[in-house]
């Protein structure tokens, strides 16, 4: 069974409503009807009806048991509304300033997201980066553990020998430039926690460096040792804790390749849990983590998807602007996936507001 038939398998078990923001765009519209049809849950999408309907019309797609909303008419408003005025960010605002942020899409789906009226959100093909993450990071409660939210995405690379049959978790992808000592250690726990909840084995995360347990003293190799080590530190120190209470394996700094061949890693580091079997990849920074993305996808011939955004009380996904229906479809059901476990993981992540 391949990576994603495991995923659906699983998710047809426990289906999940997925809200999409860019309920008007023909590719979103596409991967709602692939959802639904492979009975994976609800999708819903956001944006006025007339619109959605033409775009659906134009391309040929039935929205049969897709459910549409437009936040302008929405039933839904009013205890949005209320809700946000409980807000410290949005206390201040006049009313119908308010009314008319609520209205945007993001916005409005994000409300849906942390309020329970979905499981998950996957959006931002039709935007910048920013207008996606803007409203979650001002709506999404943060996880209790996490001083940071990062971007992970999923590689399925056609060599079944690397990751867990060909599936490896790579961070921070999308979101962090420069991500601190303490941050690379939230990072790597946190997308540890995303392959468990996809795979449900042990995390193997690497700190990845150009240096090997210390054979460069450049700052940069300094880092990824320490935040290795950080990231050890705080799995035992959130012990008891439902999301931590689950072994993983963390080293660094790791070459790449010393974390990825097992006959280097033999040479190099002997006896180690994660070198030549590492699943999870955490980079130095945004360039590496975003550049060797890229280059897998487009050189090596490897399917990716993602962002899954870490470090909210909530699942959610940042797909970029040109992403295909399928591949949106796919991250939708990861999202949904991790949905199933979320609210057993994270409690805090059902009370209301920040």
């Amino acid at each position: 069974m391949s990576f994603l038939q495991s995923v659906y398998a699983k998710l047809r078990r426990h289906p999940k409503r997925i809200v999409f923001p860019d309920g008007n765009d023909p590719r979103v519209i596409r991967a709602a009807r692939m959802f639904n049809d492979r009975g994976l849950g609800i999708a819903v999408l956001i944006g006025k009806r007339d619109e959605i309907t033409a775009v659906a019309e134009a391309n040929g797609v039935v929205l049969e048991k897709i459910a549409i909303i437009d936040p302008e008419t929405s039933s839904e408003m009013p205890r949005f509304l209320s809700l946000a005025t409980q807000l410290e960010r949005y206390r201040g605002m006049e009313p119908g300033e308010l009314r008319n942020l609520l209205s945007k899409p993001n916005y409005f789906a994000a409300m849906m997201l942390q309020h329970g009226l979905v499981d998950g959100l996957v959006g931002g093909v039709g935007a910048y980066a920013s207008t996606l993450f803007r409203p979650l990071l001002q709506l999404i409660k943060p996880l209790p553990h996490s001083p940071v939210v990062s971007g992970a995405m999923i590689v399925e690379v056609p060599r079944p020998e690397f990751g867990d049959d060909g599936v490896l978790f790579f961070a921070d992808c999308g979101v962090v430039p420069e991500p601190t000592v303490e941050q690379l250690a939230s990072i790597g726990v946190q997308t540890g926690l995303l392959a468990r909840q996809v795979f449900g084995k042990t995390p193997r995360i690497a700190f990845l460096s150009f240096s090997t347990h210390g054979s460069s003293s450049h700052p940069t190799a300094l880092k990824m040792a320490a935040a290795a080590a950080q990231a050890k530190e705080l799995v035992i120190r959130a012990g008891g804790h439902d999301a931590l209470d689950h072994p993983m394996e963390i080293d660094g700094e790791l070459q790449a390749d010393t974390a990825l061949v097992s006959s280097i890693a033999r040479l190099k580091v002997p006896d180690n849990l994660v070198a030549g079997s590492a699943n999870v990849l955490i980079f130095p920074d945004l360039n590496s983590g975003n550049i060797a993305v890229k280059l897998l996808q487009h050189l090596g011939g490897a399917r990716v998807y993602g962002h899954i955004v870490n470090g909210l009380s909530r699942p959610a996904a940042r797909i970029s602007r040109g992403t295909l229906s399928e591949d949106i479809a796919a991250v939708a059901a990861i999202v949904g996936l991790q949905a199933i476990e979320y609210r057993k993981l994270y409690p805090m992540g059902d009370n209301e507001g920040h």
